[in-house]
């Protein structure tokens, strides 16, 4: 059996923060695409944990210049993502089949563990590395060390999907198995996935 680390975002999931978080500006907003961009520029460094949830919604709030309570402004941060069926048929084979299976993504305290509520079938990972619970980011290297101590990781025979070429390219650089995911070709890790397996049972 082989280790997974999947990524959430545009795999597992996909999202779209500007269309959600939009519905929130006031309709006489004078420039609604630089305050969501400001917005985003500072979620990666929510998404380490250094910033708290209430500063960050209070900070949010007040860049996209907004009336919403805190409460509103969560569920907006929230209601962002689509589920990726291709992909959630494939989680649930991997499952049944016995391989273990592990999220390992860059998010934050509001999303999580709403995300886990929110879509149930999270339930069939056995663990996870969050970035806001481990004090670093993808693509640092710090939290694929982290992923592999805390699993027990060997990173050759594991299985790491993510959508971003910066992560995968520390991945590689850990000698992880790699697939870059695009939502649009899923067909190609269809491809990619059972070449895999077979190369493991080879080697092991």
């Amino acid at each position: 059996m082989a280790d997974f680390l999947f990524d959430i975002g545009k795999v597992l999931l996909d999202f779209d923060f500007e269309s959600s978080l939009s519905k929130l500006l006031p309709a006489d907003h004078p420039d609604p695409t630089t305050s969501l961009e400001k917005l985003l520029e500072k979620k990666d460094e929510f998404e380490t944990g250094r910033i708290a949830v209430s500063d960050y919604t209070t900070w949010a709030i007040e860049i996209l210049g907004t009336d919403a309570t805190p409460d509103e402004f969560h569920t907006a941060w929230q209601n962002i993502f689509t589920p990726n069926l291709p992909m959630w048929e494939t989680v649930r084979k991997l499952a049944t089949e016995g391989h273990r299976l592990i999220l390992f993504s860059n998010t934050n305290a509001i999303h999580c563990p709403w995300v886990f509520e929110a879509y149930p079938e999270f339930s069939l990972f056995h663990g996870s590395i969050l970035s806001f619970e481990v004090d670093s980011i993808k693509p640092h290297p710090e939290i694929y060390q982290h992923a592999i101590d805390k699993h027990s990781i060997v990173p050759e025979n594991t299985l790491y999907i993510d959508d971003l070429p910066a992560n995968i390219a520390t991945g590689d650089a850990f000698g992880f198995r790699t697939h870059q995911y695009n939502l649009d070709n899923h067909k190609a890790f269809e491809h990619w996935l059972p070449e895999q397996l077979a190369s493991l049972k080879t080697s092991n």
